[in-house]
């Protein structure tokens, strides 16, 4: 891996790494120098996710996780440092979007509900204790980038509560926990994407090539973000040039939020 690079020698965890905006996350740190754990619950995909980092000259090892579990995500980062030596900076990305698209809020089924708070809100409370117990006793500290969304504390549509409301939360304790730890050395920041080019943008039946046309008219940029353009947003925050940005919730969505 050559050298200059913006995280040589350093180790990146990635939660939900196994396709999407994490999978491209990772890449993207691996690229820079870095060695990369790339975490979520489906085996298969994060090996995929490793097997293309180290076809392009990268390092980088494979953990099944489950944000919403304290134990695993504690586990998780002692296995982390435990092949690497160290965790110098972490992305919670891990997150999903439970019931039907325009479901109003009375008829959310509460199982949705949960499973929303289980991993897309605990499960970022759950990360961040496990990686800043770990970060504080590094004379280096480290940086976090929890990946939140333009939806919640940015823009509210209708159908979408539950999502709006865990993803408005990681907003905030983002900004809390980086009140709380930047004298511990440790640096926590967001990104909230608007869409994106991932499934998670499309609707029900919907192509890309469809979606692409909405987008025209749905977006003041006239289209997704790639998901590149989205893992530029973090490895900046998580990089020495972002080094007095704390607290900040960088929002990529296009200008739909504007």
């Amino acid at each position: 891996m050559p050298t200059g690079l913006r995280f040589t020698d350093k180790t990146v965890l990635v939660t939900g790494a196994g396709s999407g905006i994490g999978r491209t996350v990772a890449l993207a740190f691996a690229a820079e120098g870095a060695r990369v754990a790339v975490a979520g619950r489906t085996t298969a995909s994060l090996d995929e996710t490793v097997a293309l980092i180290e076809q392009a000259g990268g390092t980088a090892a494979a953990f099944t996780a489950d944000v919403s579990r304290e134990d695993e995500m504690r586990g998780l980062v002692a296995a982390t440092v435990d092949r690497f030596g160290s965790l110098d900076v972490a992305v919670n990305n891990a997150g999903v979007l439970r019931g039907r698209n325009g479901t109003p809020m009375g008829d959310v089924a509460v199982a949705d509900w949960q499973a929303m708070l289980d991993i897309n809100l605990t499960g970022v409370f759950l990360a961040l204790q496990a990686e800043i117990a770990q970060m504080r006793t590094q004379e280096s500290g480290g940086a976090i980038v929890n990946i939140g969304s333009n939806l919640g504390a940015h823009k509210r549509i209708p159908g979408a509560a539950g999502y709006q409301a865990t993803k408005a939360a990681v907003s905030a304790l983002t900004r809390a926990a980086a009140l709380d730890h930047i004298r511990d050395g440790v640096r926590i920041n967001a990104v909230s994407p608007g869409a994106s080019a991932t499934t998670m943008s499309m609707r029900p039946g919907e192509t890309e090539e469809e979606r692409a046309e909405r987008m025209k008219g749905a977006s003041p940029l006239g289209r997704v973000s790639a998901t590149a353009e989205i893992a530029a947003a973090v490895l900046y925050l998580a990089s020495d040039d972002a080094a007095s940005a704390v607290g900040t919730d960088l929002v990529i969505d296009g200008g739909a939020s504007a």
